[in-house]
């Protein structure tokens, strides 16, 4: 298990909020998350933990500034954590025409096959395995977890959590990309971090989980009208469409007036984190 090296640390609602570094196995490379440990987290009365994953361009700052989400998972008594969105460093390859939705900031939460992406682009496992397995070792939380995000970090968690049904106890996204198959972003991240075989993409496609028809976990979805990636990337009509073919119970929410923006997360995000709470303390 490697060691957190603490960055920065804020008292936030009578809980803290930490910034640490750890040496990723899976990523082969430092990675940065911070956590907020709510008031009622102690040795002796671990919490429930609440994982965010960012979206495009991101680091673990983002939510962590935007969202106003502590004061919630305050309320409830649960910890939140928030991993950085990629591997990073002067080792770490990048995409050479500087396209923010491809390379550093944009690992799209897959574990890479092909060169040179394999040997630090392993975000799946990472969230899935090594960060929990961390979070658990150190900080006063228990195994009991929920997940969601934002945009790509949507896509990564409605993946993660329907692929580990079992795992997670709700998953919630804002603005998800939910149909990475059928979009330009999608497309370029999985043909450069996976090939060009759409069987290596499909387990990493919402929508197409869906239809195979992964055990169902509470899931709750909200998209802005005004989002200016709806009808080219996040494709939101994909998912109504799989989830009523599937018979899946989510709540998909389209909010009117609502864009991209962290403006429309802050909107929403006392209602998200109340929909996990219902889970992570019954």
């Amino acid at each position: 298990m490697s060691t957190l090296n603490l960055l920065s640390a804020q008292k936030l609602f009578e809980g803290t909020h930490n910034q640490y570094q750890h040496q990723s196995v899976v990523n082969n490379c430092t990675m940065t998350f911070s956590v907020y440990l709510p008031p009622q987290a102690s040795n002796d009365s671990p919490v429930p933990v609440l994982y965010f994953l960012s979206g495009l361009t991101c680091t673990d700052e983002n939510f962590s500034v935007k969202a106003g989400a502590q004061q919630w998972a305050a309320k409830h008594g649960i910890a939140l954590v928030m991993p950085d969105t990629s591997p990073r460093g002067e080792d770490v390859p990048d995409d050479l025409e500087d396209d923010y939705a491809f390379g550093q900031g944009a690992s799209f939460y897959v574990n890479a096959t092909q060169k040179p992406w394999k040997t630090h682009f392993n975000m799946y496992d990472y969230v899935v395995n090594e960060l929990p397995a961390l979070i658990e070792e150190n900080l006063p939380v228990t195994d009991k977890k929920s997940i969601f995000g934002h945009s790509m970090g949507g896509h990564g968690a409605l993946v993660i959590a329907l692929r580990n049904s079992t795992a997670y106890q709700s998953v919630s996204a804002f603005s998800p990309i939910v149909n990475p198959i059928e979009t330009p972003w999608g497309q370029k991240a999985f043909f450069n971090y996976l090939g060009d075989h759409l069987n290596a993409w499909l387990p990493y496609d919402t929508c197409h989980l869906i239809k195979q028809g992964n055990n169902q976990l509470p899931m709750l979805v909200d998209q802005g009208s005004d989002d200016n990636f709806l009808a080219e990337e996040l494709l939101t009509d994909h998912l109504i469409a799989a989830v009523k073919d599937a018979d899946y119970d989510a709540t998909i929410n389209m909010r009117d007036g609502y864009n991209h923006s962290y403006f429309f997360i802050a909107s929403f995000i006392e209602s998200h984190i109340d929909f996990h709470a219902k889970y992570l303390n019954s």
